[in-house]
């Protein structure tokens, strides 16, 4: 598949509180196949300014492996199923990658056709 037609690969990133939530988050986007796979990090310190506070708190960093042309829905469900207020939704382009890796996602990710 020519990287000029096919659809453009995406990585988002986004920080939960817990290991549950970033299960139940990722469960959803891969089963309805906004994405190809999302993984869930392991437990890191976030330090960050929040309503004129430094905090401080534990957080898991989920990679969400899609593409470009779903990222507006994951957003969306990002928001539907997050317990953040404000959650971080950060949008990285994948500049190249396996021709057989890229298709899977573009494959596992794609909306089902009946």
């Amino acid at each position: 598949m020519d990287q000029v037609t096919r659809p453009r690969v995406v990585l988002i990133l986004t920080t939960v509180p817990s290991d549950v939530l970033g299960e139940q988050i990722a469960t959803a986007l891969v089963s309805e196949r906004l994405a190809a796979c999302v993984h869930v990090g392991s437990p890191m310190t976030s330090i960050y300014r929040w309503k004129g506070s430094v905090e401080r708190e534990p957080e898991h960093q989920l990679t969400i492996k899609t593409t470009e042309e779903r990222v507006r829905v994951v957003q969306r469900r990002i928001k539907e199923l997050h317990s953040y207020e404000l959650p971080e939704f950060l949008v990285i382009d994948v500049d190249d990658g396996s021709d057989e890796y890229v298709k899977w996602i573009l494959s596992a990710s794609a909306e089902e056709r009946h």
